[in-house]
């Protein structure tokens, strides 16, 4: 094999839940020269992708190019011989009604190289996230899936509805909402009592996931909307719901911060049941200049304590040190401060101890602390900053006899834009989270043009007064702030939550 020579990954993205991806998908995504993607995979996957990678929206949605199967073929084929590692990134697992033979059968007619990434069906999935097991003792010794996509009254269906009536077992149906009266009627004719118990699952294992249960003789009048997987069985009957109680079930929840730290914050709400939808409206770079840090490096020893007020001033400042030769020893005696539990945590990452916490975390608290410990007259303190910064803990020290040194370690920056994509996705965003003063105020500036209304109709919360501070005075309406005492990102989802259940907001608040 040529090392130029071009091979497709025909990637199966999971039911919606981006944390089912399998290693393997993640991998290829991660490698990607091209993706071929749709609406099936869950645009947080994209997140995966190398900036360079080349991606191509083959879906259906308003405003785009709509690609029918044998151009998608054309396309995978065209940039599969171009030499590139091309992922075509399909919901579910692409051989289970996801048209991955055809595409497999188009390069192999080609002569090109593929791979298959299985991926979790929706037909097991869905189920699971519904709380209905497919198989369970004494229910059910099998399941069978099918597709309900093809008209059962034709003559040559391929589905024999009376066999699969009398097989028992469950019968998961994908693709089924638009024929479901007549499946349900081929079904009871067949055998299958009218009582069975049958279950929707709509758009299952995302945020927006909706069960709705009934019986077979009631399938074709209950409200269910496609996509929704069917199951039919008397396993439809147990209800064991667990994905359908979380408190933020149905809240799309914009995350502002960098691309590189979105992914804490997204885990958590995903976890919790939200959509995050990640909006980077700020990006850290390097400083104007090193000299700063650079002489502050040069006399560490001569500080008595170094300040840490933000993880990003950790990795700035100990990056630069150990990119020119120092580790953790450089620090020697010197006692370290730190602002809050991420900053602690992210100097932990170097082997590095806060001596210093503050209960209230944010620089009037950590100033506070640090005179609640040590007489300052006198003292050397070092503050790894960034290049921008409120002067309040600083000013404090300095007004109490300390000799303060800055060391800009970095800045923040806007990004250039935001993807029409992303501007026209503001609309289904029900909160949006500020974890900096910075995210607020850029993020303002990058939607100006579309946010004529946004920040009164969306909902904000904030990880701390400062930052609640600049987003009133930009205009959103900040609902909730995480407490003074965790001015954190787990302080923030705790605040979100609180605000839903108190406001009865979530659907599983409704429920």
């Amino acid at each position: 094999m040529e090392l130029n020579e071009g091979i497709a990954f025909l990637v199966g993205a999971g039911p919606g839940d981006p944390g089912l991806l399998t290693v393997k998908g993640r991998e290829c995504l991660e490698l990607a020269e091209v993706v071929l993607f749709d609406d099936l995979a869950n645009d947080a996957l994209l997140g995966h992708l190398p900036d360079s990678c080349e991606r191509i929206y083959v879906g259906k949605r308003s405003g785009f190019k709509a690609y029918e199967q044998e151009e998608i073929n054309a396309l995978l084929v065209e940039k599969t011989r171009q030499g590139r590692r091309v992922v075509r990134l399909k919901g579910g697992d692409p051989f289970v009604f996801g048209r991955g033979g055809e595409e497999a059968l188009a390069l192999t007619a080609a002569g090109l190289r593929f791979e298959i990434v299985p991926g979790i069906s929706s037909a097991l999935a869905a189920p699971a996230y519904a709380g209905i097991p497919v198989t369970h003792r004494g229910l059910s010794a099998a399941f069978t899936v099918v597709t309900g996509h093809e008209d059962p009254t034709k003559g040559r269906s391929d589905l024999d509805w009376d066999a699969l009536a009398r097989a028992g077992g469950t019968l998961v149906i994908l693709m089924g909402v638009g024929n479901r009266a007549e499946i349900a009627r081929r079904l009871m004719e067949a055998g299958r009592p009218g009582d069975t118990p049958v279950a929707a699952v709509r758009w299952g294992t995302r945020s927006s996931q909706k069960t709705v249960r009934g019986r077979l003789d009631q399938l074709a009048d209950l409200a269910i909307q496609s996509p929704s997987a069917i199951v039919i069985g008397a396993v439809a009957g147990l209800n064991l719901s667990w994905f359908e109680r979380r408190p933020l079930l149905g809240i799309s929840v914009a995350v502002t911060r960098t691309r590189e730290q979105a992914s804490r914050l997204s885990a958590m709400l995903r976890d919790l049941g939200a959509e995050a939808v990640e909006i980077p409206t700020i990006e850290v770079v390097d400083p104007a200049s090193w000299e700063s840090v650079d002489t502050a490096i040069g006399s560490l020893a001569t500080f008595d304590w170094v300040i840490f007020s933000s993880p990003n001033g950790v990795d700035r400042f100990i990056g630069r040190l150990c990119k020119g030769g120092g580790d953790a020893r450089s620090f020697g005696g010197v006692k370290i401060a730190a602002i809050g539990p991420a900053t602690t945590a992210r100097l932990m990452a170097f082997g590095l101890k806060a001596d210093l916490e503050p209960n209230r975390h944010e620089g009037g608290g950590l100033a506070e602390a640090l005179l609640e410990r040590v007489a300052a007259k006198g003292l050397r303190f070092l503050l790894s900053r960034p290049q921008e910064a409120r002067e309040e803990l600083s000013d404090a020290l300095r007004s109490a006899g300390a000799d303060v040194i800055e060391a800009v370690s970095y800045k923040t920056i806007r990004p250039s834009t935001l993807s029409e994509e992303t501007l026209n996705r503001l609309d289904e965003i029900d909160y949006i989270t500020f974890t900096s003063s910075s995210t607020a105020r850029y993020f303002a500036e990058l939607s100006s043009d579309r946010v004529s209304g946004l920040q009164a109709r969306l909902k904000a919360v904030s990880i701390g007064p400062t930052t609640t501070r600049t987003a009133r005075a930009l205009g959103f309406n900040v609902v909730a702030e995480a407490p003074e005492t965790e001015i954190t990102i787990a302080g923030l989802v705790g605040a979100l939550v609180a605000h839903v259940a108190e406001s009865g907001n979530s659907r599983s608040a409704k429920t």
